[in-house]
């Protein structure tokens, strides 16, 4: 699957496009998003995750298939692809107006919301909640005081990002093949260890989240509450978690050095599945064995209980870990954002230098501004740049539903033959 095609077009491995697309996936949604569905949808809203996805896988497989089918090469032999190439190439010129749509509220996504802000936010205060978490040292900053260790987080951020998107889809690439896999494999072994240390509470876990999911602790009256409330959080954590249907992944599939469609489609597959199925549970598992969504905490912290508790170390070590791996997959997921605004604003400006220059100079002081803006006006902003980049992108896989299925007959049908 994950096999480099010699003669294929594209400018870097379906493994390096796949670990592009986890770098802007495997963010703060993994250990903060999931933590705050269980606080606020109970266990059951797991379940739901789940749920949300097997359609996820569903719908990256066909974003996979379309971006590859429909990318061009353009003069220097870069690949480009994603909703805005399916919907202007797939649909036909008079639907221009809708690829454009895309590419605008993904710039704006990169730029003002989960690109940016979302992951910085969840950076700052990750660190500053284990360095200084009672703002014992701040900075005066026109009048406002700020955390010291925020600002100093800030300045050394924006300068890594700084020295990474410089050197474009390659470098991005290149630093995600080397952190996501490392990340992953660090963050997944950590919940390993808490589930191997509480191995006979993992039944009465799984028990727990079935029975939330469809309300069976609920009294009558409230049963249709408990369930609705925990489909909607696990739902919506978790397609903010994968971004299945949000059509950003397309954007770095298109890159993948093949000329098979439905082999990148079922690589983008295997995204989903890590991001939500392997890392949300797990996240979701230690927290619910730990009960440390039922004491009173909210985001990171959930987490953070839940890894002090349960890990056989002394909690400041595991609170450091978590730390750590928040981090850098929220870094990595400004990497790849900036990947995506970038290849947006391409297609809205093409062959304007100047424009892209001015682009990755806000997008720098984006991501050194995002710890200074409130936590609530960021999410906000967040899910009304993704909700309007997904629209277009869902009309056009239905659209174009009737490819899909024709490329997918044809390669399994070589296969076979």
């Amino acid at each position: 699957m994950f096999q480099t095609e010699e003669e294929g077009s594209g400018e870097v491995s379906s493994f390096a496009a796949l670990c592009t697309a986890l770098s802007a996936t495997i963010g703060t949604g993994n250990i903060v998003g999931v933590a705050t569905a269980l606080v606020a949808g109970g266990p059951g809203a797991l379940f739901w995750m789940w749920i949300a996805a097997l359609f996820g896988m569903a719908t990256k497989y066909a974003e996979g298939v379309l971006a590859i089918k429909y990318r061009v090469i353009d003069q220097t032999g870069h690949a480009l692809g994603g909703p805005f190439y399916y919907i202007e190439n797939g649909m036909g010129p008079k639907f221009k107006w809708l690829a454009k749509m895309f590419a605008f509220f993904g710039v704006g996504a990169g730029l003002l919301g989960i690109g940016t802000f979302t992951q910085v936010n969840g950076i700052s205060n990750a660190v500053n909640n284990f360095f200084d978490p009672h703002n014992k040292n701040t900075i005066s900053i026109l009048g406002t005081s700020y955390s010291t260790t925020v600002v100093i987080s800030s300045i050394i951020l924006t300068l890594c990002v700084l020295l990474v998107i410089v050197g474009g889809i390659k470098r991005i690439s290149n630093v995600s093949q080397t952190i996501v896999p490392f990340m992953a494999i660090l963050y997944i072994t950590a919940c390993i260890v808490i589930l191997v240390t509480n191995v006979k509470q993992i039944p009465a876990a799984f028990q727990t989240i079935i029975s939330s999911a469809f309300g069976l602790r609920a009294v009558s009256g409230g049963a249709l509450g408990s369930i609705l409330l925990a489909m909607q959080k696990g739902i919506a954590r978790g397609i903010f978690s994968n971004e299945a249907g949000l059509g950003s992944a397309p954007i770095a599939a298109a890159a993948a050095r093949t000329n098979e469609p439905v082999r990148q489609g079922l690589v983008s597959m295997i995204g989903t599945f890590i991001d939500t199925v392997i890392i949300c549970t797990m996240t979701g598992l230690t927290i619910v064995i730990t009960n440390s969504h039922t004491k009173g905490l909210e985001g990171v912290a959930v987490t953070t209980r839940a890894f002090e508790q349960g890990l056989p170390i002394p909690g400041r070590y595991s609170a450091f870990l978590l730390m750590i791996c928040l981090v850098f997959f929220a870094f990595t997921t400004i990497l790849g954002w900036n990947y995506y605004s970038a290849r947006c604003l391409e297609y809205l400006c093409p062959n304007r230098t100047g424009i892209m220059k001015l682009f990755q100079a806000v997008y720098i002081i984006s991501v050194f501004i995002g710890p200074f803006v409130a936590v609530t006006a960021v999410w906000t902003i967040a899910d009304i740049f993704n909700a309007m980049m997904a629209i277009p992108n869902l009309i056009a896989i239905i659209a174009l539903s009737g490819v899909i299925i024709k490329e997918t007959k044809s390669y399994f049908s070589r296969i076979r033959d």
